[in-house]
């Protein structure tokens, strides 16, 4: 039972879990921001272009009745088709991946292409094997080198 407790806990302290769940708290923060950014600063002046509409409210019912909002038709139950709420995912959808796109450009931008390692091994002039760098005989055709 101790080492099932060792094993649990060395998993938890993983670095790649412990990034994960770091990863997805951020995640969900930065969710919320956007949502916010979205619903409260982007909609409204759209809708405002397009003649005082509240995307969140366009719906369409799948009957006969007629209700005067989305939240009269939820509220009876009514078969309906609410839109405005899709319209409003997609550019929350577009904003998130644009946004995705600049952090990982910037990112990958940041990083320094790794130095390739230094040299360990020539290549013989005359038998065209690998000899290390400072040798001045080759094993394998046992040439001078220069």
């Amino acid at each position: 039972m101790k080492q099932f407790w060792k094993e649990f806990r060395d998993f938890i302290a993983r670095g790649n879990l412990v990034e994960i769940a770091v990863a997805f708290v951020m995640g969900a923060a930065f969710g919320a921001v956007v949502n916010s950014f979205i619903f409260d600063i982007v909609m409204p002046p759209i809708g405002k272009l397009v003649g005082n509409v509240d995307f969140s409210s366009l719906f369409v019912v799948l009957g006969p009745e007629k209700y005067p909002s989305a939240e009269a038709a939820r509220q009876a139950g009514a078969p309906a088709i609410y839109y405005g709420r899709f319209i409003n995912n997609i550019i929350n959808f577009l904003i998130v991946a644009f946004v995705m796109f600049l952090l990982v450009r910037a990112v990958i931008k940041m990083r320094k292409p790794k130095e390739a390692p230094a040299p360990t091994t020539k290549e013989c002039p005359y038998c065209k094997t690998q000899i290390p760098i400072g040798a001045v005989r080759c094993p394998h055709c046992t040439s001078q080198l220069a």
